[in-house]
């Protein structure tokens, strides 16, 4: 038997290695959940090579991170619809916006049998106005021809929360479809004219996958990571694109980021670009008050913008151009 003056410090090493780090520099963040496996990962393997910084990230939805940042009650937030300039223009301490990953929107659907689905640009406004109820309708046949429909009704889901990705998308309907702009617009929260909500990327996925029939809306990731089939989308140049790394990195290289790195490919023309693509932003405060938590906050993203670029293809998610990273580190260096 190990005598106790032996076992005693071996159990004090021990508890040194599982207990968390006693004065961690404790960060919170919350807001897009488009972006928030990656967020959530890179916490963790940051947290690794720096124990001494802990990092809490809640999906929340961009609106709702949007409003604890205002609130003060966060460290960072995060949003895929980035900052309106009213809302920045209340935040005493300044905003600084950092592009910090980007990713593809996707049409996911559950539909049996069906496992390589087009849809023009036309066919998915029309579903999502709720105008084509039925996938056996003759737009959606006309689409995929030799392909047998199922006689279902189309169940729409749609987002439930302010959420970035809905910015994101309906921006997109809306450069398309004159008529979507007119009847539901562009925001973080529409009026959608029929379906069902669900919180968050990770609601929209559940509806899906529970109901055959079901269509929505989430980031690449999600849909990828869940299994579920995606619909190859019509773009500009009339291609029907699969959304994968090297067709959302063809729309995000066309993006011309302007002082405020902030940019939205609503429908870009390129041959093989997917048709909806986006950066997403981390939102920081222009001071912060302890520099502690400002030193700790700026070394985190130093490297997300660096090593944790590389977890971001196995995630779903599209590593930023290296003409992007070199801006959002000159936006990082006035954060005080």
């Amino acid at each position: 038997m190990m005598k106790t003056s032996l076992l005693l410090p071996l159990l004090g090493t021990l508890l040194a290695l599982t207990a968390p780090h006693a004065s961690a520099v404790q960060l919170s963040g919350a807001g897009a959940s488009f972006p928030a496996p990656l967020y959530q990962r890179w916490a963790v393997e940051f947290n690794k090579v720096n124990p001494d910084v802990q990092l809490n990230y809640q999906s929340v939805g961009s609106g709702a991170g949007v409003k604890q940042f205002l609130a003060g009650t966060v460290d960072f937030a995060a949003s895929d619809a980035a900052i309106k300039d009213e809302e920045a223009a209340k935040v005493a301490r300044g905003v600084v916006l950092i592009p910090a990953t980007a990713g593809s929107i996707v049409i996911a659907y559950n539909l049996p049998g069906v496992t390589d689905l087009k849809l023009s640009r036309d066919t998915y406004v029309g579903i999502f106005l709720g105008k084509i109820i039925a996938w056996d309708d003759e737009a959606i046949k006309k689409d995929n021809p030799g392909v047998t429909l199922p006689s279902l009704p189309i169940n729409v889901a749609y987002r439930s929360d302010g959420s970035g990705t809905t910015y994101v998308f309906t921006k997109h309907l809306s450069a398309i479809s004159p008529e979507f702009d007119d009847e539901v617009g562009t925001d973080k929260s529409v009026t959608w004219p029929a379906g069902a909500g669900g919180k968050g990327n990770e609601g929209v996925t559940a509806l899906i996958k529970q109901t055959p029939g079901t269509v929505g809306y989430v980031e690449y990731g999600y849909a990828a990571n869940n299994g579920l089939a995606m619909a190859s989308l019509q773009n500009k140049s009339g291609n029907f694109v699969k959304a994968d790394a090297t067709s959302g990195a063809a729309t995000l290289a066309s993006a011309e980021l302007p002082a405020n790195l902030v940019a939205f490919p609503s429908d870009p023309a390129g041959a093989q670009d997917y048709p909806i693509a986006t950066f997403t932003w981390l939102l920081l405060y222009g001071k912060y008050d302890d520099t502690a938590k400002k030193d700790a906050l700026v070394k985190f993203i130093t490297w997300g913008l660096g090593d944790g670029q590389k977890l971001a293809t196995e995630l779903g998610y599209i590593p930023l151009p290296e003409s992007v990273v070199k801006k959002a580190l000159t936006a990082l260096e006035t954060v005080k």
